[in-house]
């Protein structure tokens, strides 16, 4: 008996600890039990929408509050707001919903519902603010799933605050008996950082025509795909009533690969991507939609009223989450010409049941279409007005975010080409002939609004938002780097699009380095290359006879467009490498060729300081042997020189080039210690600590000094380096830059750019481009505002890389809420108007918001190894190394 009632107390004291913890799971979601409204009873048999997992993990329930529509096709819309303050992923859903009651569920984040109600009429709007798609959910069609470790960014600073479902409910016969429905969507959200981030590309004719009587006609989208790499998991077709297929395609090189096919005709939710599709900078993706205009007397224009047609192909992508893109739209076709080619497939409509047919599209026929100067529509379609993520989709984005999103025009960021902005969309969304029954006679209105909106897509392509974005830190793996964490803030480097300096006809580039203007200077070859025949195997220079470069091997350009503002260094110098230039604007510049060191004024044609004796190599205090790199001491002027591909070790120099001091030695076989080289090539300073810091290549690490005693201070070494690190450069306030070389053969480590902390060592970000591919990056150089550019001397190009730092004052996410967008051209994102639309009473949403929205892996050639042949040494054996 004693037993028993010891196993009882055991239970009871268990069961408290419990419950005790689950309370204490709770309290964080106070703020949403003081917010939760009353809720029927039928819908929860108990009041815990809110159900914790552990310390991560919770459920969110929202349903319906308990509703009876009153007729067929009505929409309704309720919200819940956010349980927690903080930064959460929304990474599955479950529906509850029956086939018997409801035609379609869609699931929208946003930061300001359109009503504080129970619920309310979705014709009153969704939300005064952005809203972006999250879920979808139609009967005879799956239901969305994210694939593991991919979620909708919500919460924090920049994330939706609110959660609205839009209930569709078609044929209302079943609420005969005044039952009340609480359909809705369970949430599984989690607050550990997703490495995916789930985004929406929108792709969408906006001028197709469809005649009257016509059996086929296709209208076509595509757009090159300008971004990081994105993964495609689900897609959603669109249209009205003369739609019989749609299907969209990645093109590369030719070559279509199917995303998705399927008749707008049945239920219109997101369908599974049935074989995994990536897409690359530079893919075209492409979409055709098939109409038939079989029936109608009139033509059939692209518009927003059940009469008019539309043409929607939506992508569900996720993208890896510090490039990640929430929504982009595509609305032009890029390339008329590519789809003779598309696949055949693609031209072929599919049969669709008559029951499917009353499933995708209600318990109504179609109006039918005549020559009558009105056209009667059911009560159901003639509040199908306009459409929130289709034809005006770009429009809808645009002016959402007033506070938080500053247009810049691409040239002079003025006030007025806000303003043109502004009244341009007032002219398009003040034509209610849009918002109503449309009839014949009205048409050239309507043709009238579509021109403006081609205006308006003209005027819009010339401003976008800043370049701010928030994306978490890479955390270092465990074991790498040994220097104590900081909170640096959240920091990314992209390649920046717009910079012409690809174009540049160059020849090796070795050097680069910025002015005090800040221009950049570049320092190439011409046309001499470094090659298996430029050295003997004492280092000697094998090809004298082909002179000095002719051509000017310094070049400053202007950072901004690439232009050339002036050049110098012609008849100088046989092999070029480093570069860098003093507070007072002179040139310091190495020749391997040569074994020596110039120092030239920036408009002197005669250098003012040269050391080392021309085409000897040698290793004492005045010979240098293939010496890489300069850096020169802003506050005393001392002179350090990295010596280099057949010397380990670094030298200082006075100002005037008296010899001063050295330090280090070649690497032994085994692990290299500090103030060991095995090939110094790059030099960064960082005055503010007298230090100075030296990518030792063939070590694949980064060792810093102090500048007056050649002391080691430091090591930084990561395994993303590889085996080689080129070059390294130090950005005024905190951040280090480097690259880092090709993998050896059998090594997975790509070629990339590196952002690290210089604090603590972490690295904090890695970029690489998306034109062209790092071939053999040779040097790198970061101004004080994180810009940074890359020279290659095997790509023979220059890269602009630009940060997208965030602050306190100018914050986007680029997931669900807060929509970045850029429009390049062809296809780019766009900010929504929402709120703009939705303080204009003369326009219904239900027709806007029920149309739509309800809807780097570098490659490299493992035959080349490391060594390059057009640069090339001879060190000691036992292992040959590259060489530039």
């Amino acid at each position: 008996m004693a037993g028993l009632v010891n196993n009882l107390l055991i239970l009871i004291l268990v069961l408290q600890n419990i419950c005790s913890g689950f309370r204490s799971s709770l309290s964080v979601f106070k703020r949403y039990k003081d917010a939760t409204r009353s809720l029927s009873s039928e819908c929860f048999g108990s009041t815990r929408p809110v159900i914790s997992f552990g310390l991560s993990d919770f459920a969110l329930d929202i349903r319906m509050p308990g509703v009876t529509p009153k007729q067929s096709d009505t929409y309704l819309c309720m919200s819940v707001p956010l349980p927690v303050d903080d930064e959460a992923y929304v990474v599955d859903f479950k529906p509850h919903a029956s086939m018997d009651t409801v035609h379609h569920m869609l699931l929208f984040g946003c930061n300001e519902p359109s009503s504080n109600e129970n619920y309310w009429d979705c014709d009153e709007g969704i939300c005064k603010d952005k809203s972006n798609i999250l879920y979808a959910w139609a009967r005879n069609a799956p239901p969305t799933r994210l694939p593991k470790g991919v979620g909708f960014r919500v919460g924090g600073e920049t994330g939706s605050k609110f959660f609205v479902l839009q209930v569709h409910y078609g044929d209302i016969s079943a609420f005969r008996d005044k039952h009340k429905d609480c359909s809705g969507v369970t949430l599984h959200l989690t607050h550990q950082k997703q490495p995916l981030i789930a985004g929406m590309y929108l792709m969408m004719s906006v001028n197709t025509v469809i005649p009257p009587g016509e059996k086929v006609v296709d209208a076509d989208i595509a757009c090159h795909y300008k971004r990081f790499p994105m993964h495609l998991f689900a897609y959603r077709v669109h249209t009205h009533r003369l739609g019989k297929v749609v299907s969209g395609y990645r093109v590369r090189n030719g070559q279509w690969t199917l995303i998705g096919r399927q008749s707008p005709q049945v239920p219109q939710a997101f369908y599974p991507v049935e074989h995994p599709v990536d897409v690359s900078y530079d893919d075209i993706l492409a979409a055709r939609c098939v109409f038939s205009g079989e029936g109608r007397t009139t033509e059939t224009h692209i518009g927003g009223t059940a009469n008019d047609e539309m043409c929607n192909f939506y992508i569900m992508y996720y993208m890896e989450a510090k490039h990640a893109v929430s929504y982009t739209t595509c609305t032009q076709n890029a390339n008329p010409e590519m789809f003779r080619n598309i696949p055949q497939e693609a031209n072929i409509p599919i049969p669709v049941k008559p029951d499917m047919l009353k499933m995708a599209h209600g318990h109504h026929e179609e109006t039918k279409d005549t020559d009558k100067s009105s056209l009667q529509l059911s009560k159901g379609e003639e509040e199908e007005i306009l459409d929130q993520s289709d034809f005006y989709s770009l429009l809808s984005k645009l002016l959402g975010e007033r506070e938080d999103v500053v247009h810049v025009h691409k040239q002079n960021p003025t006030e007025k080409a806000e303003s043109d902005l502004v009244a341009e969309i007032a002219n398009v969304v003040q034509k209610k002939d849009l918002a109503r029954e449309i009839t014949n006679h009205e048409r050239d209105s309507a043709v009238l609004v579509r021109d403006r909106i081609h205006k308006f897509h003209r005027l819009e392509s010339t401003l976008r938002p800043p370049e701010n974005k928030q994306f978490p830190l890479q955390q270092p793996k465990h074991g790498e780097g040994s220097w104590e964490k900081e909170n640096t803030g959240d920091f990314h480097i992209e390649e920046a699009m717009e910079w012409p300096g690809l174009d540049l006809k160059l020849g090796q580039v070795s050097g680069l380095a910025l002015d005090p203007e800040n221009n950049l200077v570049v320092f190439h070859r011409g046309d001499h290359v470094w090659d298996e025949n430029s050295f003997d195997s004492k280092f000697v220079y094998q090809q004298r006879g082909l002179g000095p470069i002719e051509q000017n091997t310094i070049l400053v350009l202007n950072p901004s467009n690439a232009k050339l503002l002036r050049s110098t260094g012609k008849n100088l110098f046989y092999l070029p490498h480093g570069l860098s230039i003093d507070k007072d604007g002179n040139y310091w510049v190495t020749d391997v060729a040569l074994h020596q060191v110039f120092k030239l004024g920036a408009d002197a044609k005669e250098p003012l300081l040269i050391l080392g004796v021309a085409l000897q190599p040698g290793s004492d205090n005045s010979h240098f042997c293939q010496p890489t790199d300069v850096a020169v001491d802003p506050v005393t002027g001392s002179v350090y020189i990295s010596d280099g591909y057949c010397n380990s070790r670094i030298i200082q120099f006075s100002p005037n080039g008296l010899y001063i001091m050295q330090w280090g030695e070649e690497s032994s076989s085994g692990k290299a210690g500090p103030g060991q080289f095995r090939i110094p090539h790059s030099l960064a300073l960082i005055p503010e600590l007298s230090q100075l810091c030296v990518a030792d290549r063939e070590n694949g690490r980064i060792q810093c000094f102090r500048l007056e005693t050649g002391e080691f201070v430091r090591e930084i070494k990561h395994r993303s380096f590889g085996r080689e690190l080129f070059a390294v450069s130090y950005a005024p306030g905190g951040l280090l830059f480097a690259v880092n070389g090709m993998p050896y053969p059998g090594e997975s480590e790509p070629v990339q750019g590196f952002v690290m902390n210089f604090s603590t060592g972490e690295i904090i970000d890695t970029f690489i481009p998306l034109r062209k591919s790092f071939e053999m990056p040779h040097d790198i150089v970061a101004s004080e505002d994180k810009t940074v550019f890359v020279g290659d001397v095997h790509a023979r190009t220059v890269w602009k890389f630009a940060s997208t730092e965030t602050d306190g004052e100018h914050k986007l996410d680029s997931n669900s809420g807060r929509i970045l967008g850029r429009l390049r051209g062809k296809g780019g994102g766009g900010l929504n108007l929402g709120n703009f639309f939705a303080s204009h009473k003369g326009y219904s949403r239900k027709g806007f918001d029920r149309l739509s929205t309800e809807g780097s892996d570098q490659e490299k050639d493992e035959d080349d190894g490391t060594d390059s042949e057009e640069e090339y040494s001879a060190p000691p054996p036992p292992q040959a190394l590259s060489s530039s």
